[in-house]
């Protein structure tokens, strides 16, 4: 009955849904437009032309489609015959899947869980399995893969004490969910814990860690990092290696308090550079035009035109981890502002240490770690971004021991990525 109400709420509100994806969205990012009738489960006959049934992992945007790329790289690498398809939600999503896989595997967005749009997916798709990113444990898709004996699989699975209390609300729905999980890989015991408590039978839950830990950059990944150090790292007029450092996933508000920062940090270091990512691509643009009404020099990345400015707007796709590569420190956005974080374990990975506001709900799996082996610090306002960042220019050692604490941080942390694997590897179905 719970899930009737929901699907039925769910078809009320769908003007609402489309309006929003198809017209709000659509106006900032052509890319929701596009491929839309995969929001109602017409999927492309191409993606379910081969004979094996395909392997569904659902990664909801960016920030989850590089958290599996690796467990998927080498599930590819042990099954290499074996059909892939990525979903997500967004078009950053899906332009990342490509970035990262090119015709390797096949991608399309998740439907909407309307019942009959989830219905149609797995008919046309017929997954011999369903791997879920973290927490987008939809009712529909996940009732009905149940029922159609599709093994769903919650993988590097996390959930909050705040959405704990949110599943709580729901209780009846959240049964439903918690009865179609197959098997859930969480990040520690305190995640499997709270799984427990809303209904997850114990025998189904395993703590493998976070996959996020198993990042290590890739030999191509290396020789762009030094490219662009060299680009970057050095001051034409005296040839001295400057301070640069990256403020990735940036927010609106938050781009100003980045901007500010770096304001004070000139005043003691004119030659630092900094490298502004916005975390969506619809405000590129923006923060162009409020970097063209500041004081501040600048350049696009886009346009490769460098000329020594004191700012590199970060205006591409795909390349976030390598400008955190190039930096002596990176600032992780989404956290001074009630954003929940973003994934400091891309910058960690190149030996680069973090700051990061105080915001960080979205990572409590990874920062109270990386904080306590001193890989990360946080502060509370722009003011203190800015007087971190100084303290930073002027102690070189002590920017260079905070890279090598957060990548031993990483090290530590890894082995999630086989663990999740030899989980995965019950549920794929024998080669014909």
């Amino acid at each position: 009955m719970a899930r009737i109400f929901y699907s039925f709420a769910l078809i009320i509100i769908s003007p609402l849904i489309v309006f929003y994806l198809y017209i709000l969205r659509g106006k900032k990012n052509q890319g929701y437009r596009a491929h839309f009738k995969e929001r109602f489960g017409f999927v492309s006959k191409s993606l379910f032309t081969v004979k094996t049934k395909p392997l569904v992992f659902h990664c909801a945007s960016v920030g989850e489609v590089l958290a599996a790329t690796p467990l998927i790289k080498a599930l590819q690498k042990v099954h290499p015959n074996l059909n892939i398809l990525i979903t997500c939600n967004t078009p950053t999503g899906r332009e990342q899947i490509l970035s990262q896989f090119k015709n390797t595997v096949a991608c399309s967005y998740l439907p909407i869980d309307f019942p009959f749009a989830t219905a149609r997916f797995l008919k046309r798709i017929k997954p011999q399995a369903l791997c879920i990113l973290e927490t987008e444990l939809w009712p529909n898709l996940m009732a009905i893969s149940h029922k159609k004996n599709i093994p769903v699989l919650v993988i590097n699975a996390r959930l909050s004490e705040k959405s704990l209390q949110g599943y709580q609300k729901v209780a009846k729905l959240t049964h439903i969910i918690m009865r179609s999980i197959t098997v859930l890989a969480s990040h520690n015991k305190t995640d499997a814990t709270r799984f427990i408590e809303l209904g997850l039978e114990a025998s189904k839950s395993h703590v493998t860690g976070s996959i996020k830990f198993d990042i290590t950059p890739s030999e191509e990944q290396l020789a762009k990092v030094l490219n662009l150090k060299q680009l970057y790292n050095s001051n034409e007029d005296n040839n001295d290696e400057r301070f640069v450092w990256v403020a990735g996933s940036t927010h609106p508000v938050e781009h100003e308090l980045v901007l500010l920062a770096h304001q004070e940090l000139l005043k003691k270091q004119p030659n630092a550079l900094l490298i502004i990512a916005p975390r969506h691509p619809e405000q590129f643009d923006k923060v162009a035009e409020l970097l063209t009404q500041s004081p501040l020099s600048f350049s696009r990345r886009s346009q490769n035109s460098y000329n020594n400015e004191q700012i590199l707007l970060a205006d591409t796709l795909g390349e976030l981890q390598c400008l955190y590569g190039a930096a002596n420190v990176s600032f992780i956005g989404g956290s001074l502002i009630r954003r929940g974080g973003h994934n400091p374990l891309e910058s960690a990975a190149f030996s680069v240490g973090v700051i990061t506001g105080p915001h960080t709900y979205n990572f409590d799996h990874v920062y109270p770690e990386l904080t306590k082996l001193k890989g990360a610090v946080m502060v509370d306002s722009n003011d203190e971004l800015a007087k971190q960042l100084i303290t930073f220019s002027q102690n070189t050692k002590a920017c260079q021991t905070l890279g090598i604490k957060a990548a031993q941080c990483v090290a530590k942390n890894q082995g999630a990525i086989q663990k999740t694997l030899n989980i995965i590897n019950q549920y794929l179905e024998p080669k014909p």
